[in-house]
């Protein structure tokens, strides 16, 4: 969801990249991470919020940025995660549940989109996602993720189809690749071709 620009990236609007674990990760660690990283995203820009940060440029990348995380991570799961779940749980309803959670996410990534960061309703939509996103999270940690553990799924197959769509996604929207978050760990974000920073 990054906007071509020309302008610099500003070093407020920091990345949540931990160290590459050696250990291979199955898809709900991959997601797991996924999470983690716009959930410190999120909590970022509440931060910009509260200090009163008056610098439009790094809040609208920050935006752009989760917006881009988000999206990947939603195809991933709609592509990959869901119907795998789909055949191996009963519970058809949370997965219904989860796409409407889904497409309400989207629309505002979308409207945010079309918008700028002095724009009225702005930084109200992307709280408001937020809200939404660490709803969803939550959900799918605390009830879809031990649905998976107990079923008859291939998680570390799954784990590296997840890994590799969202390397192919990535590339496609021309954004770095992210590593693993460690909770400790927090490093720069890398650049997308148009030099803008992506976690």
């Amino acid at each position: 969801m990054p906007r071509s620009s020309s302008s610099k990236s500003s070093s407020k609007a920091t990345s949540y990249r931990g160290h590459a674990k050696t250990e291979p990760q199955d898809a709900l660690d991959v997601l797991a991470d996924d999470h983690k990283r716009v959930v410190r995203m999120f909590d970022e820009f509440e931060q910009m919020k509260e200090d009163n940060d008056p610098d439009d440029e790094s809040k609208q990348l920050l935006v752009e940025n989760t917006c881009a995380e988000l999206t990947i991570h939603a195809q991933v799961e709609e592509e990959l995660f869901y119907p795998a779940l789909r055949e191996a749980i009963d519970d058809l309803d949370l997965l219904d549940e989860a796409e409407v959670e889904h497409a309400s996410a989207k629309q505002l990534i979308t409207e945010l989109a079309a918008m700028q960061p002095e724009d009225d309703l702005y930084d109200a939509k992307f709280t408001v996602l937020g809200e939404y996103v660490k709803h969803h999270i939550q959900e799918e940690e605390k009830e879809m993720f031990p649905k998976a553990k107990k079923a008859d799924l291939d998680l570390e197959g799954l784990g590296d189809e997840i890994r590799q769509r969202k390397l192919e996604l990535r590339e496609e929207l021309g954004i770095a690749p992210a590593e693993t978050v460690d909770d400790e760990d927090e490093e720069p974000a890398a650049k997308t071709k148009a030099g803008r920073r992506v976690h």
